[in-house]
């Protein structure tokens, strides 16, 4: 196993303090890994292997374990003498799951960590009876830095490594078999079915499939682009792709997909007021292979999957993003955190003056002194602009 180190770090940080260790993230992300690192780690650190507990309810042995009064009572005659620690994988099988954890976490001396691929982890009703016991550790799809690191490659040939990562996207298994195009084709459908079937459509015992499949073939094929439900609805009906459609109905199928963390969502804030605003929010896929099974792998050279990388790459530096709005312009990134306000703008190429005009307009109206940067994957050396940095994108994935 390749260590991931900023998650398995978070996790030992994490470590024996009174917080759930709560483990999210789109299937095959490499949450299990994870999960099976840290207890590796736990071995080395000397906790004895009797004083580890670790379930993988994707697994047929624990089939039996389907509430929570059967999972806490597993878990009871398993503790052993001292601290134990207890690892959960995939535990939104079980139901009512939530209501051992939080026994678990009062009569015994446990340290708890769980993983689950859908949104409903955190629910209403979770957050509610773990209030300030948890913390949420997100997991991602491969970096392109990690990307590299997986596929044991040297950082030669950057841009075309770059092109294999937009095509093939970053789930982790995927690089034993990058250079086998049937079987890349065949684990990559079968990711987006399982997670279509299993965490959209029965979690929420959808009825119009092809609603919902269309649903997200035109937030794939309109990544970075502000997307409402009735536009969405009104592409629909104008092509015949399907019957009148309600929009309450569209937001509903939009926010299943968000819980099955296949899609998110980058909020529009105005930078002037700060408030954040309502509508016209833009979407981007968890990972740019899935999204290539869903329209087929054309067009994978389009300036706004630059976009949906560097969405990802804010995302894991710890950012809070969001799309900014400034008068008639808009920024493409606000990337925020406690220490600091960045400000990005993504395009594919700046050597046209009347793309550099635009880009640097849009950032110039900013009226303050936090860091402004656009990124474009022309090789060129580092430029500043009124200090408006100018960085090749892949030196800003590669960066520490």
């Amino acid at each position: 196993m390749v260590i991931r180190e900023n998650y398995l770090n978070k996790l030992i940080n994490a470590k024996d303090t009174e917080f759930i260790k709560v483990i999210t993230g789109i299937r095959r992300c490499g949450k299990s890994t994870l999960l099976l690192m840290f207890k590796e780690y736990l071995v080395k650190e000397k906790v004895k292997e009797k004083n580890i507990i670790y379930i993988n309810f994707e697994s047929a042995l624990f089939d039996d374990i389907t509430d929570y009064k059967k999972l806490y009572n597993y878990i009871k005659e398993k503790l052993n003498k001292g601290r134990n620690y207890i690892l959960l994988d995939e535990i939104q099988n079980v139901d009512k799951w939530e209501k051992a954890i939080n026994s678990l976490k009062i009569d015994f001396d446990v340290d708890i960590y769980i993983t689950g691929s859908n949104a409903y982890l955190l629910s209403s009703e979770l957050a509610t009876l773990l209030s300030g016991r948890y913390i949420e550790i997100k997991v991602y799809p491969l970096s392109f830095k990690e990307y590299l690191k997986f596929n044991d490659y040297a950082q030669t040939d950057l841009e075309d490594k770059f092109y294999e990562y937009l095509k093939y996207g970053g789930l982790p298994a995927l690089t034993f078999i990058k250079n086998k195009n049937d079987l890349v084709l065949n684990y990559l459908n079968d990711i987006y079915n399982t997670i279509v079937k299993k965490d959209v459509i029965e979690r929420n015992g959808i009825k119009d499939i092809v609603l919902l499949e269309n649903i997200l073939k035109f937030i794939s094929s309109n990544i970075g682009s502000a997307i409402s439900s009735s536009k969405i609805s009104n592409y629909l009906n104008s092509n015949k792709i399907a019957l009148k459609t309600n929009h309450q109905t569209i937001d509903n199928y939009i926010k299943m997909l968000e819980n099955a963390f296949i899609i998110y969502k980058s909020n529009r804030s105005d930078i002037k007021s700060k408030n954040v605003l309502k509508t016209l929010g833009k979407y981007y896929l968890t990972d740019l292979g899935i999204r290539n099974i869903i329209l087929g792998f054309r067009n994978i050279n389009e300036g706004h999957l630059l976009e949906n990388i560097v969405y990802f790459e804010l995302l894991r530096r710890g950012y809070k993003v969001s799309t900014g709005k400034i008068g008639e312009y808009e920024i493409d990134f606000i990337a925020e955190n406690i220490e600091k306000v960045k400000y990005y703008q993504v395009t594919l190429s700046i050597k046209e003056e009347k793309t550099l005009k635009r880009e640097i307009r849009s950032l110039e109206n900013i009226n303050d002194n936090y860091e402004k940067v656009i990124l474009t994957m022309d090789k060129t050396i580092n430029h500043d602009y009124n200090g408006i940095k100018v960085i090749n994108l892949i030196d800003f994935l590669l960066e520490e």
